[in-house]
């Protein structure tokens, strides 16, 4: 940026009173011809130009004057130039930077409502996600309880079924041992009238010499019922009247 350096070639005239009034190739501005009118030495007009050296001299004096006149505003133009460069640069960068504020803001928002579209996504999910799983908990607890009364249920059946058979093994049990009771006392009395019918048989029956021992008749224990039998028929009176 700044100003390019002027080119322009200054030449100075001087008018009938041998005053430099006019420089050509620039314009002079009121503040230089002011200072050029105050530079001037107040006096007669042969005081001021007493001789050609003195008015030389006077001329280069205002020469280098003006030349710095000339620079200073040519070095303020190039200030203001510049100025006005860096004004419009800065008023495009913050152009550009509003511009891309504005496309950086717009991003943001379309990012904010895509991520703010997901969190709501991701909130459904959650919640569907947690209904799913109250819902297993539920049929969870719920077949729990069912089987939870189930094995209450099965548990009773069973100790009720334990109760019933101790209370069939305890009359099986009286029952058996009425039975064996009953067995031993049957066996007694059998074996007492066994005896007895084998003794009454052996009184009836006993021809000359012959003898039944004892032991004779644990053998021919399965014939006392014929033995009874016939012996019955014997003393009976139909027998007898025969």
């Amino acid at each position: 940026m700044g100003g390019t350096t002027s080119t322009r070639r200054v030449t100075f005239e001087a008018d009938e009173n041998e005053n430099i009034t006019v420089v050509k190739g620039i314009r002079l501005s009121e503040n230089v011809i002011d200072r050029m009118k105050e530079s001037s030495p107040s006096g007669s007009k042969s005081q001021r130009y007493s001789g050609a050296y003195g008015a030389s001299v006077s001329d280069e004096e205002l020469k280098r004057r003006v030349a710095e006149e000339l620079a200073l505003e040519q070095a303020k133009k190039e200030s203001e130039d510049q100025k006005r460069e860096e004004t419009s640069e800065t008023a495009l960068r913050r152009f550009c930077v509003q511009s891309f504020s504005s496309k950086t803001f717009l991003e943001s928002q379309s990012m904010y409502m895509l991520l703010l579209k997901q969190a709501k996504e991701l909130d459904r999910e959650r919640a569907a996600a947690n209904e799913q799983l109250t819902r297993a908990i539920l049929r969870e607890r719920i077949s729990s309880e069912e089987e939870r009364a189930k094995a209450k249920h099965l548990a009773r059946q069973l100790e009720e079924k334990d109760r019933v058979l101790k209370k069939q093994d305890a009359f099986y049990k009286e029952q058996l041992a009425r039975l064996e009771e009953r067995s031993s006392e049957f066996y007694k009395v059998t074996t007492e009238q066994y005896q007895k019918a084998a003794e009454e048989v052996e009184a009836k029956f006993k021809f000359g010499e012959m003898k039944y021992h004892k032991t004779g008749l644990y053998i021919l224990l399965p014939l006392v019922p014929v033995w009874l039998l016939v012996g019955e028929l014997v003393t009976s009176p139909s027998f007898q009247a025969t």
